[in-house]
């Protein structure tokens, strides 16, 4: 099927609409985006003397949304410039448009007779073949194109985004009963690929997989919360990332979520389910819905289980208090087992200590967990046929660590069941067969695979005669058995984890990794502690060059952690610092900096693919590879300055050298602006908040290739790597440097002292900048002068050292390691 998506249009231009819209043109795909004419001016439209028969007037939704694009946080563009891919309309004059796109996607008010409506003036004005899609949360996708023509139906299905629609990763694709499997396949490709989209294809059933679960999950919180007297700040302590979910946990999540759009998901199950039981727990608790009356809609509404009060020194956050309905100030939660589970690094290990414990607190996490996984257990072949599906659902949109199924081989699918049939709970039938086939958990490693529980036809059951297809119509069953499946493996993705159980490890110490990815390509892989730069990554790199120089094509540097790398080790480094014990710090920065100079020249093409958090040494090293293929959301920064300190792996050196670049074939013109940007970004700690505004500081280069989807980003810099060898690659040459030299120094310096005065930085901010502006200008020499590499490695050195040695630096670096946030001293 030959089908290509250039151009959308998307009707409904609210937080959603204007979302998928903003995250479309991410893609680099042009945009329509049409919402309905107003009916009356607005006192700004008046006083210009507008009517409502001007475009202005008839297109300000949209309008108005699109320019809201760059003013939202977080940003729903990669960058404010990919605003200019969006057209605003609306649906009166300019519906015939849509016969010149290639998908149509309906965004529009979360009511059935609304959207049936939309989508018959939609076909009036639809192209054949072109692919229409509707962003319901939970309405039928059969029913709302009923009434529609055969050739409709086939190119309609439902598109699910999560939102942000940027940021999280669950795309629900939802196939209706007559749309064309080409379709939905071409839309599942396509949305991974080009949009980044994880997919999960869902069953036409209420809210689909992640909000069915997900919801289910809230309800049965928020009336443990009130049955058993637990508090808002109690439920959170619980339901966040001691099992597994989001730092939102529970009650945050639904302020943002907002109050009155949860009762509203909610309310679709309820109204939509057949079963007493189910309708039950669906049935939204009293005390919410005075929340909603009384406008306690969250976050959006200024306050809802939260609410922040102004003080003297601030602000402070009140928590309510639900049978009060009064805000009452936050409690510290007090709890062995929560303090013993906040240091368990593991999520695993971490949710299975949790249930297990003996307090209050753990009785609340057992009873949520095991509602949920029995919850998802019985819906399995109702609203999908994968507990694959269901966990990648409920991952990727609701951001848990784990899945139901996941969660259920962690705490032990045995020893779990025997506790809730001990507690009279009913287990679902499929999984006591399951256990009792002799199986352990609902995944398996086996032969570099991941194996996962699967329902398959059972051929060998059929009976080919008459008597047995009509008693098996008449019961609707279809004759199945229980096996372990392989995971399916696209050709175009490839996973570090599944390689290692595959011994393809070549070197490994506590820090990295070298592991073959085949066709003479090895990735090296961080894996300390936030896979921080320390002397173990800088051991394996320099063994790394080695192996790459003597028996392969190319090297790739990758890992599939939270984050690429959040810089140096800095605990290392202050227990130096503290010890004055310099030469090792002398050691460990010199060390750093000859081994990415080597890789710079190494024989072989080097291609990094860094991902999220990429700060301090983690941009160094990208800045040493020949190319750089980041995820979209990179977010990179040389952030030194925030912990007291300047780049010295090499960083100063190679934005001084690529300022040098921009001019090279201009002699005559002015170095100075290009030495004042990235003065300007390293001084103020400025970290990207995408890979396309990393380009545009300068942390990459222009020709750096962009990844949509994270899952690719191994397999596209191998691809990167094995295309450079077969160009016949040519290690760079070093060149000298031209720098801006003392007199552009003292320019820099100046913009120091009226930042200062205009108390932007502080005393010390300055003196850590001046020595930062030394660097980048090639300290004491004249202006135009060429310096060499090693020149400017050893300015950076020098600061670097000065810098360890000063008692604010060392406070700096140590309320890092304690708030996780910069002092500002």
């Amino acid at each position: 099927m030959s089908r290509m998506i250039r151009k959308a249009a998307v009707i409904g231009s609210g937080v959603m609409g204007s979302g998928i819209a903003a995250h479309l043109a991410n893609s680099g795909i042009a945009c329509l985006l049409l919402d309905i004419v107003p009916d009356r001016l607005t006192p700004e439209e008046a006083a210009k003397g507008l009517s409502l028969t001007d475009p202005e007037v008839r297109n300000r939704l949209a309008s108005s949304a699109v320019a809201g694009l760059k003013k939202h946080r977080p940003a729903p563009l990669y960058d404010s410039s990919f605003a200019d891919l969006i057209t605003p309309g609306n649906i009166e004059d300019h519906l015939e448009q849509l016969k010149k796109v290639d998908w149509i996607i309906e965004v529009v008010v979360e009511n059935l007779a609304v959207k049936k409506n939309l989508l018959e003036k939609v076909e009036r004005n639809w192209r054949e073949g072109t692919i229409v899609s509707s962003n319901t949360s939970g309405i039928s996708i059969n029913e709302m194109v009923q009434g529609r023509s055969d050739g409709f139906k086939r190119h309609f299905l439902g598109t699910h985004f999560f939102n942000p629609p940027r940021y999280l990763k669950l795309l629900e694709i939802i196939p209706g009963k007559e749309t064309d499997p080409a379709i939905v396949d071409f839309m599942s490709s396509f949305c991974n690929k080009t949009l980044g989209k994880g997919v999960v294809r869902a069953k036409d059933t209420p809210n689909f997989i992640g909000n069915r679960i997900g919801t289910y999950g809230l309800l049965v919180t928020l009336q443990e919360m009130s049955n058993a007297g637990y508090s808002v700040d109690e439920i959170d302590a619980i339901t966040g990332p001691a099992m597994g979910r989001p730092k939102s946990a529970t009650l945050r999540t639904l302020d943002v979520v907002g109050i009155d759009t949860f009762i509203h998901v909610a309310q679709n199950v309820h109204d939509n389910v057949s079963g007493e039981t189910e309708k039950t727990v669906f049935t939204v608790p009293e005390y919410l819905r005075e929340m909603v009356a009384l406008g306690w809609n969250g976050a959006k509404s200024g306050q809802g289980f939260y609410k922040s009060v102004p003080t003297k020194k601030g602000k402070e956050i009140l928590a309510l208090d639900i049978d009060s309905m009064d805000y009452k100030p936050r409690q510290k939660i007090a709890s062995a087992t929560l303090a013993t589970v906040a240091k368990i690094r593991g999520t695993r290990e971490r949710i299975r200590a949790l249930i297990n414990g003996d307090d209050r607190f753990s009785k609340l996490a057992w009873t949520v967990t095991k509602k949920m996984l029995l919850y998802s257990a019985e819906k399995l072949g109702e609203i999908s046929d994968s507990i694959v599906e269901i966990d990648r659902a409920m991952k990727w949109g609701f951001n848990w660590e784990l899945g139901p199924f996941e969660t259920w081989d962690a705490i032990g699918l045995e020893a779990s069941v025997s506790r809730m049939e001990a507690e009279g709970l009913t287990i679902p039938e499929w999984v006591k067969e399951w256990i009792a086939a002799g199986h352990h958990s609902f995944y398996k490693w086996q032969e570099g695979r991941i194996y996962h529980f699967q329902t398959v036809p059972d051929e060998s059951a059929v009976q080919p005669d008459e008597l047995w297809e009509k008693r098996r119509e008449a019961v609707q069953i279809q004759p199945a058995r229980q096996q372990y499946t392989a995971l399916e493996q696209t050709s175009d993705s490839i996973s570090l984890q599944s390689l290692k159980t595959q011994n393809k490890i070549i070197l490994s110490n506590n820090g990295a990794s070298l592991i073959d990815l085949g066709d003479g390509v090895v990735c090296l892989e961080f894996h300390s502690p936030n896979n921080a730069i320390g002397d173990e990554i800088i051991e394996m790199m320099e063994k790394t060059m080695d192996e790459v120089r003597s028996r392969f094509k190319g090297l790739v540097i990758a890992n599939e952690g939270k984050n690429f790398c959040v810089g140096a080790n800095l605990k290392q480094l202050l227990g130096y610092a503290a010890n004055k014990d310099w030469p090792a710090i002398d050691r460990m920065i010199h060390t750093f900096q000859d081994t990415l100079l080597r890789l710079k020249y190494l024989e072989k093409p080097v291609v990094a693919a860094p991902h999220q958090m990429t700060l301090g040494g983690g941009v160094e090293v990208c800045l040493a590879a020949d190319q750089v293929n980041p995820f979209a959301e990179t977010y990179a920064g040389l952030v030194e300055t925030g912990v007291g300190l300047i780049p010295a792996g090499g960083g100063c050196k190679e934005m001084a050298l690529r300022a040098a670049e921009v001019i090279k074939d201009y002699p005559e013109a002015d170095l100075q602006p290009f030495v004042n940007r990235p003065f300007e970004m390293i001084g103020t700690a400025k970290v990207s908040t995408s890979a396309y505004e990393a380009k545009k500081i300068g942390w990459l280069r222009k020709t750096d290739r962009v990844i949509a989807s994270r899952d690719d980003l191994i397999y596209e810099a191998k691809k990167t790597v094995l295309s450079l060898d077969a160009l016949g690659y040519v290690p760079p040459r070093e060149e000298k440097i031209k720098v801006i030299g003392e007199s552009g120094k003292a320019l820099l310096l100046l913009g120091t002292y009226h930042m200062r005065r205009g108390g932007y930085i502080s005393d010390y901010d300055r003196i850590i900048t001046g020595k930062l502006a030394h660097i980048l200008s090639g300290g004491n020499v004249p202006s135009g002068a060429l310096v060499t590499e090693q020149y400017l490695l050893d300015l950076e050195r020098e600061a670097f050292l000065s810098l360890c040695g000063e008692t604010k630096t060392q406070d700096r670096i140590q309320h890092m390691l304690v708030k996780g946030k910069p002092l500002r001293n």
